[in-house]
Parts: C-alpha cells; sequence; structure tokens
C-alpha cells in the first residue's frame, strides 16, 4: 500500500515538472519592440486599410532599427486644452518610448480642430531640436492641408529616420546644418539663359570702348621722342602699410531642444501649429 501511494506521488511529481517545463518554454520575456504599442493609431479615420497597413510596417521598420519609436496618431477633436497636451499625454499613458529612456517621437493630428503636434521624449528630445522640428513640418505640411494623409505620413516618417541617423552622428540636424533642399531641374536652363545674357552683355560693352583703338605698326608710336632716357635705376623701399582687423566672431543659429513637462511628470520636447 505504502509503495502504491509513493509511486502515485512520483507521478504527481513527474507530471507537475513536465507542465513547468512546457510553460516556461511557451512564455518569453518581452522586448521593446514586442512590447510596444501600435506605433499608428488613426482615430480619425483619415487612411484606408491597406495604407494603415504600409505605413504601420513602416514605422514598425523604422522604430526597431533606430530604437526609438515613431508614432503617428490621429483623432477627430483634442481631448484636452491643446494639442501639445494631447500629444504628451498619448506619449506617457499609453506606454510609448524605445528603452529606460523611452525615446521616441508622437505626431498627433487632430482633423476636427486643424491642429497639429510633436511630442518628443528621451534621445528624441536631442534629435529633433526646436529648428528641426519646423523643418520636419515644412517637409509634410501642404500635403497635410491639401487632405494628401497618406503621402504627409509617408514623408513625416521617412524624414523621422534621416533625422535620427543624423542624431546619432553628434550632429543632430538644427540651425546651422538643416537639410539641404534639392535644386529643381527648372533652374537649370534658366541658369544657362541668364548666364548668356550677362555675357553678352560684358562683351558688348567692352567692345563698344575698343572703337577708338587703332592698331600701330610699330611700338615707337607710343613713346614721344627725347622724352625717355634712362641713366639709373633702383629699387628703393619706402614704407610699408599693415592694416589689421578683428575677425567677427561667427554667430551660432543652432537653437537646441526646449522642453516642457507633461501631466504626468516627465520631461518633453516639442511643438505644434495650425495646418
Amino acid at each position: 500500500m505504502k509503495r502504491s501511494i509513493v509511486a502515485i506521488l512520483l507521478a504527481v511529481i513527474c507530471c507537475s515538472f513536465a507542465v513547468v517545463t512546457v510553460f516556461a518554454d511557451e512564455v518569453t520575456e518581452p522586448t521593446d519592440s514586442e512590447s510596444a504599442p501600435e506605433r499608428l493609431v488613426d482615430g480619425a479615420d483619415l487612411l484606408t486599410d491597406s495604407q494603415e497597413k504600409a505605413l504601420l510596417k513602416t514605422l514598425d521598420e523604422i522604430s526597431k532599427r533606430q530604437k526609438c519609436d515613431v508614432v503617428i496618431v490621429t483623432e477627430e477633436n483634442l481631448q484636452t486644452n491643446t494639442a501639445q497636451d494631447d500629444a504628451d499625454d498619448f506619449f506617457d499613458y499609453n506606454g510609448y518610448g524605445y528603452g529606460k529612456n523611452r525615446d521616441g517621437i508622437l505626431l498627433l493630428i487632430s482633423i476636427g480642430d486643424r491642429d497639429w503636434s510633436i511630442s518628443t521624449r528621451g534621445f528624441a528630445i536631442k534629435a529633433f531640436t526646436d529648428k528641426g522640428q519646423k523643418y520636419l513640418v515644412e517637409q509634410f505640411k501642404d500635403d497635410l492641408s491639401a487632405g494628401n494623409y497618406n503621402e504627409a505620413f509617408t514623408i513625416y516618417a521617412q524624414q523621422c529616420d534621416e533625422f535620427l541617423t543624423q542624431a546619432k552622428t553628434g550632429k543632430p540636424y538644427d540651425g546651422s546644418n538643416l537639410p539641404r533642399e534639392p535644386l529643381s531641374w527648372v533652374w537649370i536652363p534658366i541658369s544657362i539663359v541668364v548666364g548668356i545674357i550677362i555675357a553678352l552683355i560684358i562683351v558688348s560693352g567692352m567692345k563698344r570702348k575698343l572703337k577708338s583703338v587703332a592698331k600701330q605698326k610699330a611700338a615707337n608710336s607710343y613713346v614721344r621722342n627725347g622724352s625717355l632716357n634712362v641713366t639709373d635705376s633702383r629699387d628703393l623701399f619706402l614704407y610699408r602699410t599693415v592694416n589689421r582687423r578683428e575677425k567677427p566672431k561667427s554667430t551660432s543659429s543652432d537653437s537646441g531642444s526646449s522642453t516642457h513637462t507633461s501631466s504626468s511628470g516627465a520631461t518633453h520636447g516639442g511643438s505644434s501649429g495650425k495646418f
């Protein structure tokens, strides 16, 4: 009887270990990228299903590669007093931010109020300076105003990727090193035509000035007889004039990143405006 009880207990213990082992194999510790909430929340329903799917894939890829959340949120109307508060609160209370410093940038669009706002936290505060954010918004604002929401959000995502890459070099985009706008091909023929016109004007002016000049057969025609009689020549150093000017100090156009405290007590960078 005792042997039967012992056998039963051993069987129960073995089964318990087997269950625990199987359970342990199925559970993995979540990573930052796996536990992050969706990086595209289209509450205002501005995008089609296919656009949402493609854009979310882009945001996830950039966020994981850069180790910094890149988020887009749309809503019908503001939930707080300002678009900036909405963006900060949505970031903080929905668990966005990569790593222990919660690195991330969030673009919030309130379609009913025609407001946009950017909220940055952690490394993104450094990566997206005040002037950098202004440049960033200028790249997609026209499409946003025209209702081309997918195009605007795609540009935003691409620009965020470039900004984060640049910031990792130690020189984030700011007033002194913002990306240069590509030169439109229209300016190439215009520049050629303008150059030809300027050259013709200069050559024509030079030609008019030379009308009084006549060709001479000998150099003697340019010298008055008896006017030149050189008996001795020497070089004499008389004086030297040195002018010194103070080199003007360069004034940096960099703005850096201004910060504020959100309702949760976290430090954020950001900006907001109308579209």
